[in-house]
């Protein structure tokens, strides 16, 4: 199947957008995850909490996850703090 639009694994992380999680409080003493990068390619690398076996089987009518997908949930408060640096169409 060919899709219109393919991630690419070899673009490289660009500049994270908004905080990282530990200056929003998101983690304890290490800078895990989450967050959120722009790639050099332009695309966005999400980084989260794996929730799609969760949400598998409530997902809405117009709404799929392809086996080579997953479903991540990052906090409220990051993707606030990314709203200003997130490129407008």
């Amino acid at each position: 199947m060919v899709r219109p639009w393919e991630a690419n694994p070899s673009a490289e992380f660009k500049r994270r957008i908004g905080r990282s999680a530990l200056e929003l409080g998101n983690t304890n003493s290490s800078p895990s995850c989450p967050d959120i990068w722009e790639l050099d390619n332009g695309d966005f690398a999400v980084i989260g909490r794996d929730v799609t076996v969760s949400y598998t089987g409530r997902l809405p009518s117009d709404v799929s996850v392809a086996a080579d997908e997953r479903i991540v949930v990052i906090p409220h408060n990051m993707l606030i703090a990314a709203k200003p640096e997130i490129p407008h169409a």
